[in-house]
């Protein structure tokens, strides 16, 4: 009588080979669905990710208990299903604007943060923790010995610096805080340990050394300030641009005539914001007082992309939510007409002139840049507490962030520049 009672239980996994995770609006926790992706690209597992297919839903290649289980404990909505389900999927999916990426491996993934606690929380690392997606966290001693490759790491999250050496530009509001005091003390030690006479030199370097990491095959990813002061420390390799009051040197007043845009990853003809006493690095960014969106939300609208040949950026917009809310950063939006030619831009701000999610390849890599802060706190402040993503589990805003955590599993080609 046990062994019928047995044979009863397992022969239904024998009918029901496959474990398909839903995305759209019956999914449970959205978010959590991506590490459990994760988890079955960990367990040597493939993973079908299904295009535009009920809000970008996932298919694991087993009907491993293992996997469903994990994905149960943690509320993650899945269910086995069939070969000949799937095939009815897939049916689907040959004749509509959807497309199946195959995903054969968990990348490996680098967080570029400092080694002490800022006073603000960083997005990237708080959906990775929440979707238990590991990664190793890296900074300057890492990048300038060498340690930041493709080889070593698969994908790379710049956590909110500023690499104009800056420090952030919170001189004015916050030079007499104790945090700021020593956060530019442990600045400057770190750039002369490793040979830099100013922090501006080390943080240039590093912008460079991030650069060639893209260039070699490298994806990265960045969200607010670490987008474009990047392309500014880029474009202002040999001079300094730093105020007098920020550093003690004075900024070279010559840099009109000294900026160099082809070394820049998405922006041109930017012009630079010298003022020590302005909150802003240059006039990439919106003006946020101007727009009117610190009373007044802005949504931005997903960009529609044809799925069988525009494979990456559809990867990048799968979601449940073709609206989504917008949210502020130092950097919050990017002037439209300072986007290179051949970048693609995601996400476009309805009504506006400006864009805050865009995408582009260089050399044999990819970056995608993501403007604001904070996906579920529209306007978060230093000193602020970090977000509680238990009450955000299906964040359609967290989601575009994890679809970049997962586009390097995927095997497609990038399109050539």
């Amino acid at each position: 009588m046990k062994t019928i009672v047995l044979l009863f239980i397992i022969f239904p996994l024998t009918l029901h080979s496959l474990i398909f995770i839903p995305m759209d609006d019956t999914q449970r926790n959205h978010l959590k669905a991506y590490g459990m992706a994760y988890f079955a690209l960990k367990q040597g597992i493939q993973v079908k990710w299904l295009l535009n297919y009920r809000g970008g839903s996932f298919v694991v290649m087993s009907g491993s208990t293992v996997i469903a289980e994990w994905g149960l404990l943690r509320n993650v909505a899945n269910q086995s299903i069939s070969d000949q389900e799937f095939a009815s999927m897939k049916a689907v999916i040959e004749k509509e604007n959807m497309n199946i990426v195959d995903l054969d491996k968990a990348p490996i993934v680098a967080v570029y943060a400092p080694p002490w606690t800022a006073p603000w929380d960083d997005a990237v690392t708080l959906v990775l923790e929440y979707a238990e997606i590991p990664y190793t966290r890296i900074w300057d001693q890492e990048v300038i010995g060498g340690l930041l490759t493709p080889e070593n790491f698969d994908w790379l999250h710049l956590h909110h610096e500023d690499f104009t050496g800056q420090f952030g530009k919170f001189w004015f509001n916050y030079g007499g805080e104790k945090w700021y005091i020593e956060q530019v003390a442990l600045y400057q030690k770190i750039a002369a340990s490793l040979g830099f006479k100013s922090v501006q030199d080390e943080k240039k370097a590093v912008a460079a050394k991030i650069r060639k990491y893209v260039v070699d095959g490298g994806f990265m990813f960045a969200m607010c300030s670490a987008t474009d002061t990047l392309d500014i420390a880029l474009a202002c390799q040999d001079f300094d641009i730093v105020p007098a009051q920020i550093d003690g040197t004075s900024f070279d007043s010559a840099w009109p005539q000294k900026i160099n845009y082809e070394s820049t990853l998405a922006f041109e003809k930017f012009q630079l914001i010298t003022e020590p006493y302005i909150y802003e690095y240059s006039d990439i960014d919106v003006n946020p007082t101007v727009e009117n969106i610190y009373s007044t939300p802005f949504y931005f609208r997903l960009n529609d992309f044809s799925a069988k040949y525009d494979v990456i950026p559809t990867m990048l917009i799968q979601d449940h939510k073709n609206l989504v809310k917008g949210f502020l950063g130092q950097t919050t939006g990017f002037q439209k007409y300072l986007i290179k030619k051949d970048i693609t831009i995601l996400a476009a701000v309805q009504g506006k002139s400006w864009v805050n999610y865009i995408h582009g390849d260089r050399g044999k890599g990819t970056f995608t840049f993501f403007a604001g802060h904070d996906p579920e706190d529209y306007a978060h402040q230093v000193g602020d507490p970090p977000t509680n993503l238990d009450l955000f589990p299906n964040s359609p805003g967290y989601r575009l962030i994890l679809n970049n955590i997962l586009f390097p599993a995927a095997k497609t080609k990038k399109k050539k520049t």
